[in-house]
């Protein structure tokens, strides 16, 4: 193991969000020291790091400067600038490459480079004017998905089309000169497998988890899916190829979905660990937070064994419109496991927590999770 980077060393991440926050605790677990680089200050991540630094991303020096002082790096978000990763790299590595993070980050790269490789990804077309949007219209039919190539996630800078007399008000809503159009799929579910891949090759998954949405944000996620042993099978069998193809080191989400004839297509993939893969912090012996650290630096993979069945609910800023929560409410729920990310502020659509519950049932665990969620925002 000449590649181990062993506790007590000192690991960077990119990014200062929730994620960040859930690996820096795992790391600080495993004895390691965690250093922060974003544009911002007292930040979930920088709340439980040992050092955070403000900095912007396009400011090189002070990532060079960063990246000399840890021993390697990870990230929790898709859209650092790729001159960040390639200037960090200069002076500790990092994982996954800036390769799976430059594929990752645009959907027209991530797609094209899935479809090349024979892995099953959603119809798609590249359009970059509103000429070539009518053309893919006609080609695709509608109703389809009008997609920002970069910068997009839980549901921003994306617009369903309905008719091609619809297609130059789609353009202007989305705003992006490099746009994906995709067919709109009719599917029954979606679904997640996180996965995680070593130094060595070795490679461990948890999922799939089955995820459902509102308002495009993920709302819960519960394992096992229900969805049986070909489908749940097949979906792993995919993630191992994305990521035996980009050859990834670390924690990577690949979202499906799983259409009416049974059939599994990528939607999307995220280099990172992934929202609906918070309930393995408290349903799996290792969790995906943990995994990445030990991916990174060269550990071997910690065991993905279930605990039993899990649902995970978000808490969104939306909750906290109707007025502060009521923990008490807690006492209901004992099982129940509270985590908040220490965001200072609430707003509709942030994620300012999650809750995580096991059970005897999936449907048990949803529930569950439903009914704690209820009584502590809604009394």
């Amino acid at each position: 193991m000449s590649d181990l980077i062993a506790p007590g060393a000192t690991l960077g991440m990119l990014g200062s969000g929730q994620l960040g926050r859930m690996f820096a605790i795992e790391a600080r677990r495993l004895g390691y020291h965690v250093h922060v680089f974003s544009p911002e200050r007292q930040t979930p991540t920088g709340q439980v790091a040992d050092v955070e630094v403000c900095g912007e991303y396009d400011d090189l020096d002070a990532v060079a400067q960063f990246a000399k002082n840890v021993d390697v790096i990870s990230f929790e978000f898709e859209n650092v600038l790729s001159e960040t990763t390639e200037t960090a790299s200069k002076y500790a590595p990092v994982r996954p490459g800036a390769n799976v993070l430059h594929i990752a980050q645009n959907r027209i790269r991530e797609k094209s480079e899935l479809k090349q490789a024979g892995i099953p990804v959603t119809p798609f077309a590249v359009v970059r004017s509103v000429e070539e949007l009518k053309a893919a219209l006609t080609e695709l039919g509608c109703p389809a998905v009008l997609k920002s190539a970069s910068s997009g996630y839980d549901g921003k800078g994306q617009v369903k089309i309905d008719a091609v007399e619809e297609a130059e008000t789609a353009w202007k809503d989305v705003g992006a000169d490099e746009t994906v159009l995709e067919a709109f799929i009719d599917y029954t579910c979606e679904l997640s497998v996180v996965g995680v891949r070593g130094l060595d090759g070795e490679f461990a998954w948890y999922g799939p988890m089955k995820n459902d949405h509102a308002n495009h944000i993920l709302d819960i996620s519960v394992f096992p899916s229900g969805l049986g042993d070909t489908i749940n099978q097949e979906a792993v069998e995919i993630t191992r190829a994305v990521f035996e193809h980009l050859d990834v080191v670390g924690v990577m989400c690949v979202e499906f979905f799983l259409t009416g004839d049974q059939r599994l297509m990528i939607n999307e993939i995220a280099p990172r660990p992934h929202n609906s893969g918070h309930l393995t912090i408290d349903g799996h012996v290792t969790c995906q937070f943990e995994q990445q650290v030990r991916a990174i630096c060269g550990l071997p993979l910690g065991s993905t064994l279930s605990l039993g069945p899990t649902a995970m609910a978000n808490l969104l800023g939306d909750h906290w419109e109707a007025g502060p929560p009521d923990w008490r409410a807690l006492r209901q729920f004992p099982d129940v496991k509270v985590h908040l990310y220490g965001k200072q502020e609430s707003r509709i659509g942030r994620k300012m927590g999650h809750l995580t519950v096991l059970a005897e049932t999936s449907e048990a665990a949803v529930e569950r999770i439903r009914q704690a969620r209820a009584a502590i925002f809604h009394g």
